[in-house]
């Protein structure tokens, strides 16, 4: 079998019709794939979409690549494989139509042989389009992979393997796999299967050969029992890899069909009194939710730009990633499996009842099975994957509608896939706005009068009360029961009630609020029914504009809230920005999950000092962890100090200023008002009144500019970037983050700069530009190989040297 990517040579254009192409058309531009073609629209104030898009236009797009058909390829079958386009694609072959997909985040394929010339130049052609049918930004276009399938008229059909470990001890585990052959020649075809595992060094741990008899035009599945002695298991500490290997061969012909996938060995449990366990050990799911977007590539789902989320991910303490809310790439999958991250896939944001007047719910009643039976088929074989989600904050979730549409979903999901687990992921107030949405626009309008943070205290108060109400409780009954695990979002008061009233569930934190981290934390530990917690967000994301976000104001009758105008571009919620740097609340959570026993400081922007703080609901701490600062001595200042230990001092340049409980009883957090004094600001856990760890900042002495790749050597093909961080330090490389300034990147030798930017949260700026303002002193430039050989990145700021960072391409 031939199935490689077919990524290169594309052009793209703005759809028209072909009324007005006749009168000239749009021009087109050179592409490779993935590629996201939003991110290159102009931005504006009066877009539709507004916040939730990040101020990006909708828009239409068509994609067109020209391919040499041979003329063996009569004997075969050609089939075009997408990763994912968004949104509602139409593939035309040769200017005949060839199919479609309407999701925007499925598998598909489309078979081309009807269509194609052989012996000549062929056309393939992908129309997309998006325009207010999400919450997010979405992104525009063919945004992930596109492989060419080539398989002989007898063939194993290569996404429908399926891999299952049902019995795994120390001695031994079970594989049992089964394979979809095909025939679609005009005879019965004889031929030979031949099965094997290979372990990660390539040795043969198990094998099987039986004859296959199969009739003209049909299917039959060949099932085999394996056994694979000593198993080494696959687990986020080891996340060890198997290959499965099929070969079929004609016994009365030459022809032979080679098909390989990556496996795990490895087991699932859940109860409500041990939780999850996995190869029979107990785990919380410490949880990232994730949304699709790469930050400055938009949505182009590059391969290394999903390998390097799940590096930077995982450092920072995650063990796991919710597809926040909807399916995750293959190449998300394929990184998760090998660096040992678990994964949370979703179905829908939607099922009949819209968030958005173009959104997914106008497709429901007609393509959810088939995009349920695509996210299966994606994932089966991923030991990675450990839930199925069947849709975030479904309106309809607390209705009998809603209960019997779940177990439709999560029934779908079984009939695929009966080896891994089905979540909810249930907002309480929703299940039940229609009972208390008026009871909550009265309590808001006396609020009003007192300005935002009155009017976010009385709604959280409010979402509490109705979390823990029997009426959340009696109508959302039947959605959990359809699942495995009662997926809860912002409901950590319901844990223990729910463990009391209905004692056979099993619980997860499906979304929880990082400003109550320690609190939500605690509770899951506490409970063995809770299986863990995600995080809104994990890693900041394009749309959503401004959800954790802090206001400033002198003003006291200024009220706030709602959303931020342009040129707000990031949500400003997630523990990591969308440059791949941790941000405090990370360093804080890292230390509630124990994973971290150093304190950290942070600083709160001093320029605001004095000033009110209108905090969103997601808002962590406006801080950076920082002592250079533009400012007078003596300046007033806020220090943050994050720690788990009993008590932190914090010390001025050689000084005492002060110390102060923190630990688990003060939710691992003390605040000091520190005078401002260049220098060295130091930190000094105690541990039953003995000074134990310690953590400082220092000063920034002068400002020099630094490029430095994320590594020294990268593929020389398409699906590898290289990440070069710029940030102005000095020269005991300290981090200056007290003046931003425009930088200006060159590249040179065989990689293209793909794109340019800040974490900056608000900023009109393009990420396809070569210049672009840094933020808290930094920002980062992604470079594309375009083949062998030396990559030379140069970067340049008025009053400073030049900086490069040199990255070797290879094979």
């Amino acid at each position: 079998m031939s199935k490689n990517l077919f990524n290169d040579d594309w052009s793209v254009r703005r759809k028209i019709s072909g009324f007005v192409d006749l009168m000239g058309g749009a021009a087109s531009k050179k592409v490779t794939l993935p590629h996201d073609a939003m991110i290159e629209f102009d931005r504006s104030a009066d877009i539709a979409g507004g916040a939730s898009s990040a101020f990006f236009p909708g828009g239409e797009v068509e994609y067109t690549k020209r391919f040499h058909v041979p003329l063996e390829w009569r004997e075969q079958r050609v089939t075009i494989a997408f990763d994912g386009v968004y949104r509602d694609a139409m593939v035309y072959v040769n200017d005949e139509f060839a199919g479609q997909w309407k999701y925007g985040y499925s598998v598909f394929r489309v078979s081309l042989d009807a269509h194609l010339r052989y012996g000549q130049e062929n056309v393939v052609r992908v129309e997309a389009r998006a325009n207010q049918d999400s919450r997010w930004y979405t992104g525009l276009g063919i945004y992930r992979d596109v492989h060419l399938v080539v398989t002989p008229l007898a063939h194993i059909v290569d996404d429908e393997i399926r891999i299952t470990t049902p019995d795994v001890d120390e001695e031994c585990a079970v594989v049992e796999t089964a394979v979809l052959i095909r025939n679609q020649s005009t005879g019965t075809r004889r031929l030979s299967l031949e099965v094997e595992v290979h372990d990660a060094e390539g040795t043969v741990v198990a094998h099987e050969r039986g004859p296959v008899t199969i009739r003209p035009n049909a299917t039959t599945t060949v099932r085999n029992r394996l056994y694979v002695d000593a198993p080494r298991r696959w687990g986020v500490d080891d996340p060890h890899l198997y290959e499965f290997r099929a070969r079929l061969t004609d016994t009365e012909g030459d022809d032979t069909h080679d098909v390989s996938t990556p496996f795990g060995i490895r087991t699932l449990r859940i109860d409500p009194r041990h939780g999850l366990r996995i190869n029979d050990e107990p785990i919380k799911l410490r949880g990232a939710c994730i949304h699709h977007d790469n930050g400055p590539l938009g949505a182009a789902t590059i391969q290394r730009a999903e390998e390097r989320r799940i590096e930077l991910l995982k450092a920072a303490g995650f063990n796991a990633i919710r597809s926040s809310h909807c399916p995750a790439s293959p190449a998300m999958l394929d990184a998760c499996d090998r660096l040992g991250v678990l994964v949370f896939d979703e179905t829908f944001d939607a099922w009949t009842e819209m968030n958005k007047a173009y959104d997914y719910t106008l497709d429901f009643p007609e393509w959810w099975e088939r995009d349920v039976d695509a996210m299966v088929r994606k994932d089966f074989n991923h030991p990675s994957v450990i839930l199925y989600c069947i849709g975030n904050e479904i309106h309809e979730y607390g209705s009998g509608f809603g209960g019997s549409m779940a177990r439709d979903i999560a029934e779908r999901i079984r009939l695929r896939d009966e080896t891994r687990f089905i979540t909810t992921a249930v907002s309480s107030f929703w299940a039940v706005a229609g009972e208390v949405i008026e009871d909550l626009k009265n309590r808001l309008a006396d609020a009003t009068a007192r300005g935002v943070n009155d009017v976010m205290n009385e709604m959280t108060e409010f979402f509490d009360e109705v979390t823990v109400s029997d009426v959340v409780t009696v109508r959302t009954a039947e959605s959990h029961g359809a699942a495995d695990i009662a997926g809860l979002n912002y409901a950590e008061a319901r844990y223990a009630s729910d463990a009391r009233v209905f004692p056979n569930r099993v619980v997860l934190g499906t979304e929880t609020n990082p400003r109550v981290t320690a609190q939500s934390w605690a509770e899951t530990i506490a409970h063995d029914h809770v299986i863990g917690g995600f995080t809104w967000t994990g890693w900041d994301y394009l749309g959503e504009v401004g959800l954790g976000r802090t206001d400033y104001t002198d003003d006291p009758e200024v009220r706030g809230g709602g959303d931020p105008e342009f040129p707000w571009l990031t949500a400003w919620a997630g523990d990591l920005d969308i440059t791949g740097f941790r941000r405090p609340q990370s360093y804080y959570r890292e230390i509630v999950y124990g994973l971290r026993k150093d304190p950290y400081i942070a600083v709160l922007r001093p320029q605001h000092h004095g000033q009110r703080r209108l905090e969103m609901q997601w808002a962590w701490s406006d801080a950076v962890s920082s002592w250079t600062w533009d400012l007078a001595d003596g300046a007033s200042t806020e220090v943050e100090v994050y720690s788990d230990a009993d008590e932190v001092e914090l010390i001025l340049n050689g000084r005492s200023l002060a110390r102060a409980a923190t630990g688990a009883a003060r939710e691992f957090r003390a605040s000091f008002d520190v005078p401002y004094e260049p220098g060295e600001l130091v930190a000094i856990a105690y541990r039953n009144g003995v000074a134990s760890e310690r953590t400082a900042l220092v000063t920034a002495s002068d400002r020099l500019l630094v490029a430095r790749a994320d590594r020294a050597r990268i593929r020389s093909d398409l699906s590898d970037l290289a990440y070069v961080s710029v940030e102005f330090r000095d020269g005991s490389d300290v981090l200056n983050s007290s003046k931003d300034a425009t930088i200006h990147v060159m590249v040179d030798g065989p990689g293209d700069l793909v794109a340019l930017g800040s974490a900056r949260p608000a900023t009109a700026e393009r990420f396809d530009s070569t210049s672009c303002m840094t933020f808290d002193g930094r920002a980062l430039a992604i470079v594309r190989p375009t083949g062998e050989g030396q990559i030379t990145v140069t970067v340049r700021s008025e009053g400073t040297a030049d900086a490069q960072a040199v990255v070797e391409a290879g094979a």
